[in-house]
């Protein structure tokens, strides 16, 4: 046996010696274990010849029902929806038409006629099958699509651009209501009629939920940069006396009584004082003092002040409404998630409630998905590819299909686990020296976040994953939700309950120890403690035996 390496060796010779022992111990396994190494082989190379090719989507496949009935008693009923009105055609497999286009109101007279129309043809042409195919037009062709489905129809959607596509190689210059219906017929054939999986209630509410909180975000992102801007004119300057003048009650409350640098300093500290103690407003006198002082060394302001004053009184009092509702919305969406399994990823760092919910709400049940490739591959977090011959160029942009809400939830985890999670914080530290693109770490962040989701969802086992060491504890990070949103306690405890019923019964001793903590510290606060009445039910509901609570200073026993 040659001699160790010494500590003076070069880096060649330790690269060369490491070379050798590590190929010293893999012939060493393969020694030990060649059946079991061999067949391992075997398995990973038939899985990777074994790989499905499909002509159709795997949830538009008609094939199997049209061979079992013949293509000559199998129909397919186009349905082109517009606002008030819709047209509908029926043909066989083979593109022979039974019910020519035709129009029907958007009533509920009209869609039982249309229903009792196909009904008849079905009977009259031996139809032993039958799909409804409808173009999806944002929420107009939902009435229809409930119709049909209530009347016992299979109803599959066929997305525009399906549509477009098949009408185009048919009639390339026309655009008709009957060309659309030839196009949906086409691709219902190809197999682009889809399946739409029917959400549960809560699910369903909670998407609702979370849609139209993203929908005031964005509004009131909005609002406040146009009230930032007025603001500036009537005062400018004034928002850098504070860190963040939104959540600031005294910056508006000043700018409300004042409007102006002008009237700041004639009504001074003394008048500064009054204002705020007459909203109410707890206010340190530092604050105060910054305010005057920008006062003495501000610009002129707009000369129409009493005109920016009403508009700035009317957009902040949108913007407090609008931020009322969002925080409402928030405590509706964290009630219809703790229902749910989602609410297991609260153990990762980095993810809080309200980005759950929305992950939740635009996934849906984790049953739908096959696997956590499922679920990249529904939000188009895959590159385009080109190839042709010899020329392949497979990494090019985000595919430009797929659910792009669902995309949006996932890359803002991703985006939240980078700066908050120090497991995703190092890995995104570590490609940045190797210079990867931005855009590539955000979709290598998204994919490994929903291995890791599907993970903790979809089983029913201890959570365990190198992002978990510094782990964050579910109903530790949901009680301090409620209490940052103000929620009833009777909500509270529900809510906690409810959660308690999600996890693993084997994490309920880990879920336990902060809220013993926290019941142990609570005689030494101040004040309401309405927290004691609630976690020894969660506790006893985690089937742990509580510490009664006594005075600071005596002996817990």
């Amino acid at each position: 046996m040659g001699a160790m390496p010494t500590a003076g060796m070069g880096f060649s010779k330790k690269k060369t010696f490491l070379n050798l022992f590590g190929t010293a111990v893999l012939e060493r396994e393969h020694f030990l274990f060649p059946r079991r190494t061999a067949m391992s082989r075997a398995r990973s190379a038939s899985r990777r010849s074994r790989k499905t090719v499909l002509v159709q989507k795997p949830n538009g496949v008609l094939s199997g029902r049209v061979q079992a009935v013949g293509p000559q008693c199998f129909g397919i009923v186009g349905i082109d929806v517009a606002k008030q009105r819709m047209k509908m055609m029926l043909c066989d497999f083979f593109g022979k038409c039974l019910i020519p286009p035709t129009e029907f109101d958007q009533t509920n007279g009209g869609l039982r006629t249309a229903i009792d129309a196909v009904r008849r043809a079905q009977q009259q042409a031996g139809l032993k099958d039958l799909v409804i195919a409808i173009e999806r037009t944002g929420e107009y062709h939902r009435p229809v699509q409930r119709a049909f489905r209530q009347a016992g129809f299979e109803v599959r959607l066929v997305h525009p651009l399906a549509t477009k596509q098949f009408r185009q190689i048919a009639d390339p210059g026309d655009k008709t209501d009957d060309t659309d219906l030839a196009g949906i017929h086409r691709a219902a054939v190809n197999g682009f009629g889809l399946i739409e999986p029917e959400l549960p209630p809560d699910y369903l509410q909670l998407q609702m939920l979370i849609r139209h909180r993203r929908d005031l975000v964005r509004k009131n992102s909005a609002l406040c940069c146009q009230l930032r801007e007025h603001l500036h004119a009537a005062m400018p300057g004034y928002t850098a006396c504070f860190d963040d003048i939104w959540l600031s009650q005294t910056a508006w409350v000043v700018a409300h009584a004042t409007g102006c640098a002008n009237a700041v300093c004639t009504a001074g500290i003394a008048g500064l004082q009054r204002f705020v103690d007459q909203a109410g407003v707890r206010c340190k006198q530092n604050t105060l003092h910054k305010i005057l002082a920008w006062a003495d060394t501000a610009p002129p302001c707009h000369p129409q002040i009493e005109s920016l004053r009403r508009i700035i009184r009317d957009l902040d009092d949108d913007r407090t409404a609008k931020t009322r509702q969002i925080l409402a919305l928030e405590r509706s969406s964290a009630h219809l998630l703790v229902r749910t399994p989602y609410i297991r990823l609260l153990v990762i760092p980095g993810i809080n409630v309200v980005s759950t919910a929305d992950l939740a709400g635009e996934m849906g049940p984790i049953a739908h998905y096959a696997s956590a490739n499922a679920i990249t591959g529904r939000a188009g977090l895959v590159p385009s590819r080109y190839q042709s011959d010899l020329v392949d160029h497979a990494n090019g942009s985000l595919i430009r299909s797929g659910n792009r809400r669902l995309r949006t939830a996932l890359l803002q985890i991703a985006d939240n686990l980078v700066m908050c999670n120090d497991y995703f914080h190092a890995k995104a530290d570590l490609w940045r020296v190797r210079g990867k693109d931005p855009r590539w770490m955000r979709v290598k962040v998204a994919k490994s976040f929903s291995r890791i989701a599907y993970a903790i969802v979809a089983g029913n086992g201890p959570f365990a994953h190198r992002c978990l060491q510094d782990r964050h504890y579910v109903l530790h990070k949901l009680q301090a939700f409620h209490r940052e949103h103000d929620t009833p306690m009777a909500t509270l405890l529900a809510d906690l309950q409810a959660a308690i019923g999600q996890l693993p019964k084997v994490e309920y001793v880990n879920e336990a120890k902060p809220l013993q903590e926290e019941l142990d510290s609570l005689p030494r606060r101040r004040g309401p403690q309405p927290l004691s009445e609630i976690i020894p039910i969660v506790l006893a509901r985690l089937g742990m035996g509580t510490v009664q609570s006594t005075p600071e200073g005596q002996d817990l026993s």
